[in-house]
C-alpha cells in the first residue's frame, strides 16, 4: 500500500492583497523495490510454516513464493495461522515459482527445508535462474555438499548450508572448543523428543570439532567397551549418550571436568522459532556471496 504525505502551506498575505487560501501538496511513496524476494521450498513443513511469518514480518524481505507437495491450492498465509490471507497459494513446481520471480531482476533467495535426495537438483534449478540458496536440510551429505560447492563455483553464485541455524547452538559449540583447550575430560548428553540418526548431527559435530584439537580425553576412562556409557565419536575419546523421550526438548549439554571442578555448558530449543533469527542473518548475507559457505557461525 502506497503511502502518502501532505505539507500545508499558508500563503502570507498583506493589507494590500486579497487574502489567499491555504494551498497543500500531497506526495505518494510505493513500497521499496529493493526487498529481497524469499521462496520457501517445504513450506508447509513446521519450519516452514514458523519462515513464512518470519520472513513475512522482516524488514527488507518478501515472501514470493512457497513450494511444497502438500496442501496444494491453499493460501500459505491461511495455512500458517496468519490473521489475512497472503495470496501466495502453496504449488509444487519450483521452476514455475523461480521463473515468475527471475522475470523481475529481483535480488531472490530460495530457502530449502526439502531432504537431502532432492537438495542438489533445487539448488541448481535456482542458480540456473539467478537466485541463491539457503540448505537447512538434516543428514546432508558430504559429497552431495561437495558437488553443491562445485557447481556454485562454476556458476559464481552464493549458497548457504547450515548444518544449524540455531545462533544458541553456534554458541554453544564455540564454548566448547574454548573449553576443550582447559579439561581433559569430556562428555556430551542429548535429548530429542524424538529422533531418526542418533547421535544427532549436532552432537557428532560437537564431538568431531574437539576431537580435531589434538586432545586426547578421558584418560582414565577403563570402561571403554561397556555399552551403557555411550558412544565414543572419532579417536579421541568423546562420549556421547542420547536420550529419546516424547516431551523432552531438544537439549544438549556438554560436560567438562578436572580434579574438583565440572564445567557444563547447556542450550535447550523449545519451539521451532528459535531458528528464525539464524534464517533471516542466512538470507541476509547470502545475497553477497558468490560461492558455496558451509556454516551459519562463519557470520557470527
Amino acid at each position: 500500500m502506497a503511502a502518502v504525505s501532505c505539507c500545508f502551506f499558508k500563503l502570507s498575505h498583506s493589507r494590500h492583497l486579497k487574502p489567499s487560501r491555504p494551498s497543500f501538496s500531497c506526495s505518494a511513496s510505493q513500497p521499496s523495490q529493493n526487498n529481497i524476494k524469499v521462496i520457501i521450498n517445504g513450506a508447509a513443513k513446521e519450519i516452514g510454516r514458523a519462515a513464512v511469518v518470519a520472513v513475512t514480518k522482516a524488514r527488507g524481505m518478501e515472501l514470493a513464493g512457497a513450494v511444497d507437495n502438500h496442501f496444494l491450492g491453499e493460501d500459505i498465509g491461511l495455512l500458517c495461522n496468519m490473521v489475512e490471507p497472503l495470496e501466495i497459494p502453496v504449488v509444487s513446481d519450483l521452476t514455475m515459482v523461480l521463473g515468475s520471480i527471475s522475470q523481475g531482476k529481483e535480488v531472490g533467495v530460495v530457502i530449502d527445508f526439502t531432504d537431502p535426495s532432492t537438495v542438489y537438483e533445487n539448488v541448481k534449478q535456482a542458480t540456473a535462474f539467478g537466485m541463491k540458496s539457503v540448505v537447512y536440510v538434516p543428514r546432508i551429505k558430504p559429497e552431495t555438499v561437495s558437488a553443491l560447492s562445485a557447481l556454485c563455483d562454476k556458476a559464481t553464485m552464493g549458497c548457504l548450508v547450515a548444518p544449524t541455524l540455531s545462533i544458541g547452538s553456534i554458541l554453544l559449540q564455540q564454548a566448547v572448543i574454548m573449553a576443550s583447550f582447559h579439561y581433559n575430560n569430556v562428555e556430551i548428553v542429548e535429548s530429542r523428543p524424538n529422533a531418526t540418526d542418533l547421535p544427532s548431527p549436532e552432537a557428532t559435530q560437537i564431538a568431531n570439532n574437539i576431537s580435531n584439537l589434538g586432545q586426547i580425553y578421558n584418560r582414565e576412562d577403563s570402561s571403554t567397551d561397556v555399552q551403557a556409557r555411550g558412544q565414543v565419536i572419532g579417536e579421541d575419546g568423546v562420549r556421547v549418550h542420547s536420550m529419546v523421550l516424547p516431551g523432552l526438548p531438544s537439549s544438549t549439554q556438554v560436560y567438562f571436568s578436572s580434579p574438583g571442578d565440572v564445567y557444563t555448558v547447556k542450550h535447550d530449543i523449545v519451539d521451532v522459532r528459535s531458528l528464525m533469527p539464524g534464517l533471516l542473518l542466512a538470507i541476509r548475507k547470502v545475497v553477497r556471496l558468490k560461492n558455496l559457505v558451509y556454516g551459519l557461525e562463519k557470520f557470527l
